[in-house]
């Protein structure tokens, strides 16, 4: 699987934030408490990202980090 930053990731004070399609496509919950985890549980999506699931994997994120 190939990563592609804005899609996949964004850069956010030098780390890599992963994206809500990231982990929609991953399939499961990592455990590790990630900003934009759409899992309630190991492997169950939260109600709302199931209700819009379209919408988050069509977001948009920043391409790069503009802090620097």
């Amino acid at each position: 699987m190939s990563l592609v930053q804005g899609r996949d990731y964004y850069i956010e004070n030098g780390f890599w934030v992963f994206t809500e399609k990231f982990h929609i496509e991953k399939g499961m919950c990592c455990e590790n408490q990630c900003r934009h985890c759409p899992y309630q549980s190991k492997t169950e999506l939260k109600p709302e990202i199931k209700e819009n699931l379209q919408s988050y994997l069509q977001k948009e994120y920043p391409s790069s980090d503009e802090s620097n």
